[in-house]
């Protein structure tokens, strides 16, 4: 990977788009990743900053969202990186439940075009459970299964994880096609 510096960040970098906010998260993660591993008490300084400056940002945020109308809030929480930001400091407007509902609507017309059906059929334990029936081979539902998988996860990154569930009631209707073809029984005692 290329040495970053401090000029690439910071006040007069320019707007950032969201290839390059996830390029800057990912940075952030590497090095927080390293500051952890030392033990030494300026990374524990560090780290400890970092968190503070974090809570600040998020008290900001909060601010934010007290002077804004409805609408502004709604435009705020449904940007990609906002939306991420307020999930972190627990102010999105929206639960989580009606995130992960909007991801899977978004995914619908996709599904279908591939054949299938998709339902959210709830969230348990920080677990979205979603009901996603595909007609196809296995690589078409492995996709469509890592795809209902990211935008889950991207629309409410709080949950733990996503969950396929089978669909009970059609399990529960399905007959046998060979107790189909035997025709009708023969009553008890004929001969």
């Amino acid at each position: 990977m290329a040495e970053h510096t401090t000029a690439a960040y910071g006040p007069g970098a320019g707007r950032l788009d969201d290839p390059a906010v996830e390029e800057r998260l990912t940075r952030i993660d590497e090095l927080l990743g390293h500051v952890e591993e030392a033990s030494e008490p300026t990374a524990r300084a560090a780290v400890e900053a970092v968190g503070a400056l974090t809570e600040v940002y998020g008290e900001g945020l909060a601010r934010i969202l007290e002077l804004a109308d409805e609408a502004l809030a709604a435009r705020l929480a449904e940007d990609r990186l906002l939306g991420h930001l307020l999930v972190l400091h627990d102010l999105h407007p929206d639960p989580v439940e009606r995130r992960a509902e909007r991801a899977v609507d978004g995914l619908r017309t996709v599904v279908r075009e591939s054949g299938g059906e998709i339902e959210l059929t709830g969230i348990d334990d920080g677990v979205a459970r979603v009901r996603l029936d595909v007609r196809g081979c296995g690589s078409t539902t492995a996709g469509l299964e890592s795809a209902v998988r990211e935008a889950l996860l991207a629309a409410a990154p709080e949950l733990s994880g996503v969950e396929r569930v089978g669909d009970s009631e059609r399990e529960a209707a399905f007959v046998p096609l060979d107790t189909l073809a035997l025709g009708p029984a023969e009553p008890q005692g004929s001969p």
